[in-house]
């Protein structure tokens, strides 16, 4: 009885202790919803009457354009590498997801300088047909809306492309010789068959390809687009009014919310079983001649694009002006960035763990919402975290120094906004999701036997957890904190709003180079940052590697 009762004291401990992270993790997107009630409706008029319409019409036409891209590269290719025989494949395989490692932002600048009026491509040009100025040619304008749909679109199709390939790799082959006895030749078959079956794995995908489009700041920013993104941070930054730039948040929220129930919805109405035969499913379609070569263009052209060519350009740049872009200030801006990453990963694995642990001892309705709720933060932008987080820890400060002045005659100032406490804040809400999947996918592989027979020996739920459950789920572990400190040296919009002052890291220096047109200086940086993401992309090559030679051809 005794032990019963002290297990049953320590799970309602746990049980608070995960409502109150949750209610942590939604506070700021509490503060979002409840700016939608104060009266900034002059600020609103003039937003409405100048440029919220185009706000909303270019994040609008950045998800279309952006959906349109990632599904014909990302769905494609995945047909291409599952169902067809051709040279070079499962390097492909792999390859297609090199470009996630590179942030939208990080292609800009680099197609950018190469592109321009007097970048290598265009004084190529001129040099060969004898061109003397822009008007004796055309040439397409990088800095454009489109050019920031095609830049977001080659970083980001890998994620419909894995979800869609595993898709097709489940798919038994049956089905598709069912559909070639019915008269279906491969274009049929892809179309009527296979499409429909894969139709919840690429919503899921382009799902989140979208939410990380109504994130993305920089490579909008430096092409001069206008999104609701963008207008967050004039709002905030330039305007200097917080209420508004809260208001933009929640219409910004609402957009990521309509995306969260139409891929649920999506996924739930597009039900389909497949033969539990499906290791069947091998190549189906043998290519040769010019259908083999035409296949190795599309899959080699997306990596082309979205990685060879930047990595290309970067290195260049950054090997030829050595002196100016590796530099004193570079590794000051690395030991900035590790130590954010370091820290955030660190944190973010231990809150995983225990609230994958809290799940598996008591998966009560309470815990559950509690971790619906902290899985939450990926979905939402980081402008938006930023604005929910700076807004209450403004208030807070401002009212703790107004009674310190008030008591002790003395002012505190800002404690908390503005520091490496709320940015690292700012970072567990987005990115507290990715470390929870990871660590619970390793803890619901350990059998429940194992917490029963240590039971019977007399250890303790936090026993159990260290002794048994961390020693075996150490590589999801270590996934985890490879996973966060990846993208927290990636991120640019919450860091560019949070961030202490005259505290930079690897991102905000390589925007506010680019944002100067000071490009040299920015390929060190932006060469790092690229190296560094390439860390979970070998992880996950190496896997799809094992998968092949687990179903050899």
């Amino acid at each position: 009885m005794q032990f019963d009762y002290r297990n049953r004291v320590s799970i309602d401990i746990w049980l608070i202790s995960v409502l109150l992270i949750a209610v942590l993790i939604a506070s700021p997107i509490l503060v979002i919803f409840s700016s939608f009630f104060s009266n900034e409706w002059a600020f609103w008029q003039h937003l409405s009457h100048t440029v919220l319409p185009r706000y909303l019409y270019n994040s609008f036409s950045l998800i279309i354009g952006v959906s349109t891209l990632v599904v014909l590269i990302g769905v494609g290719t995945a047909w291409l590498v599952s169902m067809c025989r051709f040279p070079g494949r499962r390097f492909f395989e792999w390859a297609l997801i090199l470009p996630i490692s590179a942030p939208a932002y990080l292609l800009a600048y680099s197609y950018t300088d190469f592109l321009d009026f007097f970048g290598p491509v265009q004084t190529t040009l001129r040099s060969v047909f004898g061109w003397t100025s822009a008007t004796d040619y055309w040439f397409p304008d990088t800095r454009s809306l489109w050019g920031a749909a095609v830049m977001l679109g080659l970083v980001l199709y890998p994620y419909v492309y894995l979800l869609s390939r595993v898709t097709f790799l489940e798919q038994s082959s049956k089905m598709l010789e069912a559909g070639r006895i019915l008269g279906c030749n491969p274009w049929q078959s892809f179309f009527q068959v296979s499409l429909p079956l894969a139709r919840p794995a690429i919503t899921a995908g382009l799902a989140l390809v979208l939410m990380e489009t109504l994130n993305d700041f920089g490579t909008v920013e430096y092409f001069g687009v206008p999104t609701l993104s963008t207008g967050i941070y004039r709002a905030w930054i330039g305007a200097g009014n917080p209420a508004a730039a809260a208001q933009l948040s929640g219409i910004l929220m609402i957009f990521i919310l309509v995306l969260i129930i139409f891929e649920k919805k999506a996924r739930s109405t597009a039900q389909y079983y497949q033969s539990p035969n499906q290791s069947q499913n091998r190549f189906n379609y043998d290519l040769s001649g010019m259908r083999a070569i035409g296949a190795m263009i599309a899959c080699f052209i997306p990596i082309f694009l979205g990685f060879i060519t930047p990595c290309l350009i970067l290195l260049e740049m950054t090997v030829r002006n050595w002196s100016k872009s590796v530099n004193e200030e570079f590794f000051i801006l690395a030991q900035n960035s590790v130590l954010l990453a370091g820290l955030t990963a660190l944190l973010a694995t231990v809150l995983a763990i225990f609230l994958a642990y809290s799940l598996r001892i008591r998966a009560s309705r309470p815990i559950r919402l509690g971790i619906r709720v902290v899985s939450m933060g990926y979905a939402f932008p980081g402008t938006v975290i930023a604005v929910g987080i700076l807004i209450p820890l403004a208030l807070l400060d401002n009212a703790f120094s107004n009674w310190m002045e008030q008591n002790f005659n003395t002012s505190t100032g800002l404690l908390i906004s503005g520091t490496i406490t709320a940015l690292i804040f700012a970072y567990l809400i987005r990115f507290l999701a990715v470390s929870f999947n990871t660590v619970e996918s390793g803890l619901i592989k350990i059998r429940p036997n194992l917490d029963e027979a240590a039971k019977s020996l007399g250890a303790s739920l936090l026993d159990i957890l260290r002794n048994i459950h961390i020693p075996l789920m150490r590589g999801s572990i270590l996934t985890s904190i490879m996973l966060v400190f990846v993208d927290v040296m990636k991120e640019l919009p919450a860091t560019i709003v949070v961030r202490p002052f005259n505290f930079d890291t690897l991102a905000i220096r390589v925007y506010q180079y680019a944002s100067d047109e000071r490009l040299i200086e920015a390929t060190a940086p932006a060469l790092s940052i690229i190296l560094v993401g390439l860390i979970p992309v070998f992880l996950l090559s190496w896997q799809i590697s094992n998968t092949s030679k687990i179903n050899p051809e």
